[in-house]
């Protein structure tokens, strides 16, 4: 019999519960789930009720990683703790996977690597479950490879994330400053923004437009539109919300010889006889067009999710073989988001890398006037249909 990686789990909310449900249930085959830590006393009765009786339950975290019980550990806690915790165990050599975000604010996850990087030992990933779907795979495969040419535009309208009121008043820490960081850029959207990053590169200008409570009763943006500019000229446009009951995910990419649209589920391509510039050089029409044909694209059809990204892990702990998403790479999503926040604070364009330290400053502003709610319930829900494919 293999040798299975003892595995913690803090926060046993709505991801924490699933990642459980999936290691118990023997779809994470390299681990074992010994311990569970949650501040929340319903939530630990839940779990022996719902997930095991046979682990070790802890009301606190850092009694969890000192008890010499686990090996490794999944972070699935409110967004603002996820580098205190990741730290705690890079710390006592545990190795670690963080739920997205990396972080609330940048300065505080640029902390958590250089941590990371004093514990070679210890393996850090992030869960950026939306890597191992196979569509952006591909994407960044074809965008990558530079057989289409250089990068001209990218344009991304995410708005498959409505949530209703309901969805906002089921915790008193969602969609405030204090306890979430922000609306939809740090709660749905980091998965696309690490995506859009991962195939295009990261843009060097952001001017984003943000509407807070736009849609509803929160104080957090629930209503984004971005425009960034890349190195090499290129430009691209960002729009998400929670408002939309019925909305479109369309991610198109234009290069010098390839549109490369993903929507619906579906990659196509249409690659052109040359590269645009060749054409405009050489046609003689004046309404000409470059001749272009569809092309079949063939990918694996792998779509894992997020079992996909802790199974990489646990060959990464045992084996050595690389991860799904490096945990260090999550600042780079969260760069984007914190470049948007901070362009529709200030009123104006941001360059990146942006100053660290008047964002976080920002933020705290409105983290002082946050009017979280102090219902101190939270309402779970399963979220297995949520995170999936392009959703």
């Amino acid at each position: 019999m293999s040798r299975k990686v003892k595995l913690g789990i803090i926060g046993i909310g709505n991801m924490g519960s699933g990642h459980a449900g999936n290691v118990v249930s023997g779809k994470c085959p390299d681990f074992e789930l010994v311990a569970v830590a949650d501040i929340n006393k319903d939530r630990i009765e839940w779990a022996k009720e719902n997930i095991s009786r046979e682990i070790k339950y802890f009301y606190n975290a850092e009694e969890m990683l000192d008890s010499g019980l686990i090996e490794a550990c999944m972070v699935c806690v409110p967004h603002y703790d996820h580098p205190k915790y990741a730290i705690e165990c890079m710390k006592r050599g545990i190795h670690v996977m963080v739920e997205k975000p990396a972080g609330v604010y940048t300065k505080q996850v640029r902390e958590m690597n250089e941590e990371a990087k004093k514990h070679p030992d210890v393996v850090f990933g992030m869960m950026f479950n939306q890597r191992t779907n196979h569509i952006y795979r591909k994407m960044r495969e074809l965008v990558r490879s530079g057989v289409y040419g250089n990068i001209r535009r990218t344009n991304w309208l995410i708005t498959t994330w409505y949530r209703p009121q309901a969805y906002y008043d089921s915790g008193d820490w969602r969609a405030t400053w204090s306890g979430e960081g922000g609306g939809v850029l740090l709660n749905q959207c980091p998965h696309q923004l690490d995506l859009w990053q991962w195939i295009c590169g990261m843009p060097k200008k952001v001017r984003s437009y943000l509407h807070y409570g736009q849609w509803h009763d929160i104080e957090v943006e629930d209503d984004v539109t971005t425009y960034v500019e890349y190195e090499n000229g290129a430009t691209g446009v960002f729009v998400t919300s929670t408002g939309d009951a019925h909305g479109t995910n369309r991610f198109e990419i234009q290069l010098d010889r390839a549109k490369i649209v993903a929507e619906d589920d579906k990659l196509s391509v249409l690659e052109y006889e040359m590269t645009e510039q060749e054409f405009s050089k050489t046609n003689k029409i004046p309404f000409g067009n470059v001749p272009a044909k569809n092309v079949e694209i063939v990918t694996d059809g792998k779509n894992e999710q997020h079992i996909g990204v802790v199974n990489s892990w646990g060959k990464a702990i045992l084996n050595g073989e690389p991860l799904i998403a490096d945990g260090s790479e999550g600042i780079n999503g969260l760069t984007l988001s914190n470049a948007m926040h901070l362009s529709s604070w200030l009123n104006k364009e941001i360059d990146i890398p942006f100053d660290e330290e008047l964002y976080y400053n920002e933020l705290m502003k409105r983290v002082t006037t946050s009017r979280r709610k102090a219902t101190g319930k939270t309402v779970f829900a399963d979220t297995s249909n949520t995170y999936s494919g392009n959703k």
